[in-house]
């Protein structure tokens, strides 16, 4: 019997805030907001900033897309080193590309832990991670007695790897600076390293590991490999994440070379500016409107997942679940780089499944997270994939594109719309595609509500994620909600018995709810600690024991092909 993989918990940052307790949503709706929703976002801004003492205007300008700050680097004067008769000179220049999704200004993941010189995105990644598992209410030592160590999974990673001066951009600056290469750079660098970092130092986990890469759809891929172990038993908990951090000048100017982000040119020339007037960065991102390009942007986020039986049995919140998530290829293809088929089959069967597990009327009741990037090219080419699917389905879903207040965070964006999915299930709030003005010409619109201002919706019993990527990289999940997954739960289990156990994990929940609000964040970096090696390991005919875990893994492992038996 293939179990449903529930969503537990969630932790993260964007330019937007925490994803822990919705805040990344809440500050994208902030001007739909009550004056007491308000206060409570700028609360939340304060916090994380260490920034006590500022004024509301200061952290709403210092949060979501803006131009780029001088603490990532000053687009105004980069400083390129340039080879001229055999001799390096230094020259300054201005970058066309000057708006970024930095994450809140002040917030600084290194400061939390002994950073020991990580690169941003692994910095991020033991921030997201710790504030995912706190954010669960669950004890992770009681936890895991309840499970063998190979019954759990965590799949993280980026799509580019850290190519800041900690990681590989480092390594590969230090001949052109007069600078060694340090023992950290290379291994550091590797794009799987996220998930080496929640099974070394942050949980501790030895079960199944890995970094799927799909360029935009990383963390869908990701997010695959968990919802496959756990419907098939191989694991019993599963962390999903992403962590990127491009926001460096190398990275920016090779996306700008292949004329996929949005420039000063591009901007003033879609706007009709005149060279006095000032371009308005804060709106470089318009997905599905007149746009020039996408906006780079950075940010983690993690998620916690168990299978239905776990959940039952230790009370685990019940955020949502995924009973599906489909991944296809575009095919042949002039451009590697250009957009095919393969959304079309990715979204067609996502659609499919929910009509069988939902039926045809609540089918009809989904909403769509786009993925949005704000180029000429996806606006077209992903508003009619959309179109033509919901137009077989009878539909008329809304659509929502996050990447207009946060930007493209690259193999972590289905973690960012993820995470503002479950904010909308538990707040009813869909946040408006604000910055495009108006939907572009070429955009296809039939059986499509495009979600132009904050919206208030009942709760749907889903929602969509999409994603397509680079090199022909498509997935689309299906989200349940918190109702209907436990619904599909009671199915199954006593919710009665659960509902009493997750009185206090609920507690647990609120009460970190209320410290992290202080910053009082439960960050875990545990390096060096109860380091196991293989003198630790007992391992007989039946068993193999791990020191810390109360039970063992099994080796009496089932014949995968019975019909073959010898």
């Amino acid at each position: 019997m293939a179990q449903l993989p529930i969503i537990v918990s969630a932790g993260g940052i964007n330019a937007a805030g925490r994803s822990a307790f919705h805040s990344d949503l809440m500050r994208m709706v902030y001007p739909s907001l009550s004056a007491t929703e308000q206060s409570a976002v700028i609360d939340e801004l304060r916090a994380l900033t260490s920034r006590p003492d500022a004024s509301a205007e200061d952290l709403l300008n210092d949060s979501l897309i803006r131009e780029i700050h001088p603490d990532w680097y000053n687009p105004s004067a980069l400083n390129a080193r340039r080879r001229r008769d055999d001799m390096w000179a230094d020259t300054d220049r201005n970058s066309p590309v000057r708006s970024a999704g930095m994450l809140p200004t002040g917030f600084h993941p290194d400061a939390l832990y002994k950073s020991r010189a990580h690169p941003r995105a692994l910095q991020m990644t033991v921030f997201a991670a710790s504030d995912m598992m706190a954010a669960s209410g669950l004890d992770w030592n009681e936890l895991r007695q309840r499970i063998a160590p190979d019954q759990v999974a965590v799949y993280a990673g980026n799509s580019i790897g850290q190519l800041d001066h900690q990681g590989f951009g480092g390594m590969l600056q230090a001949a052109l600076f007069g600078k060694r290469v340090s023992s950290k750079q290379l291994p550091l660098g590797y794009p799987q390293m996220p998930a080496d970092f929640v099974n070394a130092y942050v949980l501790g986990t030895l079960g199944s590991t890995g970094a799927v890469q799909g360029a935009c759809a990383s963390f869908l891929y990701n997010l695959a490999n968990a919802c496959h172990a756990i419907k098939t038993g191989q694991a019993r908990i599963a962390v999903v994440g992403g962590a990127d951090a491009p926001i460096v000048p190398e990275v920016v100017e090779g996306f700008r070379a292949m004329g996929a982000l949005a420039d000063e040119a591009g901007l003033r020339a879609i706007d009709g500016l005149t060279p006095e007037q000032t371009v308005d960065w804060r709106r470089a991102s318009r997905p599905f409107g007149h746009n020039c390009g996408f906006t780079i942007a950075e940010g983690a986020q993690f998620m916690l997942l168990m299978d239905d039986e776990l959940v039952a049995e230790t009370g685990a919140r019940v955020l949502g679940s995924v009973p599906g998530l489909f991944v296809n290829a575009d095919g042949p293809k002039r451009s590697i780089s250009a957009p095919g088929a393969g959304n079309y089959l990715t979204m067609a069967k996502a659609a499919g499944l929910a009509r069988t597990l939902f039926g045809e009327t609540d089918m009809r009741r989904l909403f769509v997270h786009a993925h949005g990037t704000s180029t000429p090219q996806n606006r077209v080419t992903e508003s009619h994939v959309l179109s033509q699917v919901a137009q077989a389905m009878g539909a008329h879903w809304p659509v929502t594109a996050i990447k207009a207040f946060i930007g493209h965070s690259q193999g972590t964006a289905g973690g960012d719309q993820m995470a503002n999915a479950l904010g909308s299930f538990a707040t009813g709030w869909l946040p408006g595609i604000q910055t495009t003005a108006a939907l572009a010409d070429d955009v296809h619109r039939d059986g499509l509500d495009f979600v132009m201002q904050d919206r208030q919706m009942e709760m749907p019993p889903g929602c969509f994620l999409n994603a397509k990527g680079f090199g022909g990289n498509n997935a689309t999940a299906l989200l349940a909600g918190p109702d209907v997954t436990k619904a599909m739960l009671g199915k199954r289990h006593d919710m009665t018995a659960w509902a009493r156990r997750n009185e206090a994990v609920t507690e647990q929940t609120e009460a970190y709810r209320l410290r992290s609000a202080n910053a009082e964040f439960n960050v875990q970096y545990h390096f060096g600690e109860d380091v196991i090696d293989g003198n630790d390991i007992a391992i007989s005919d039946q068993e193999l024991r791990v020191p810390g875990w109360d039970r063992g893994v099994d080796l009496n492992v089932p014949h995968p092909f019975p019909d073959l038996k010898l």
